[in-house]
């Protein structure tokens, strides 16, 4: 992917992978947290790999990241990251009780839940919208800072593409808003196959 920028209509096809997968995992946090959940895509674009950390708040922010992993037609990462605040609020939404200062391996694991349904719901609606055969790996959750995630995302895929995909999701329980922003980032391989897909469906 070393041209970021899509076309018209390979944004708009981007943008309804997000809006479709949103209604998916909006319906599947309904069902686990047993109360209406509504999300909501406010962006979905290509962005620098080094732009990352600036979109989720700088290099040296501490946030909460879940790891998968993609094959299949296409092979890449995926990460769901979100703020510490962020994340604490869905915490609370999913495990209800006291707080604790540091997360708990049970409040690790509904994290690393969440983002499952949040990438199988995005892979659905990219398989649905360009063909593609698609498989996502079990989550892996990580706390650090925002420069040391994407080291990690480096080492788990031993390469990735220059250019990322970027759906900025929100999440509503309630009057309860919370910001997430999901990353797919192909390996150098996809990239350019991903880029097509988008652009190969008939009006």
């Amino acid at each position: 992917m070393n041209e970021p920028n899509l076309s018209d209509w390979q944004a708009d096809v981007l943008r309804e992978v997000g809006n479709i997968g949103a209604g998916h995992a909006a319906m599947a946090l309904s069902t686990l947290l047993q109360s209406e959940v509504r999300m909501s895509v406010t962006s979905a674009r290509i962005c620098q790999f080094d732009e990352i950390p600036d979109v989720i708040g700088g290099a040296e922010a501490v946030i909460v990241a879940v790891f998968l992993r993609m094959s299949g037609d296409l092979s890449g990462n995926m990460m769901f990251l979100l703020s510490l605040a962020s994340a604490k609020q869905l915490i609370n939404h999913l495990l209800p009780g006291e707080e604790a200062e540091d997360f708990t391996e049970l409040e690790m694991s509904a994290l690393g839940e969440v983002g499952n349904i949040l990438g199988g719901s995005y892979l659905n609606a990219l398989s649905l919208l360009t063909s593609l055969r698609l498989q996502q790996s079990v989550p892996a959750v990580a706390i650090d800072m925002a420069g040391a995630v994407l080291d990690i995302g480096i080492l788990m895929a031993g390469e990735v593409a220059d250019s990322a995909v970027l759906i900025h999701t929100s999440i509503w329980q309630g009057t309860t808003n919370i910001d997430g922003h999901f990353f797919l980032l192909p390996d150098p391989d996809s990239g350019m196959p991903l880029l097509q897909a988008l652009g190969n469906r008939d009006e």
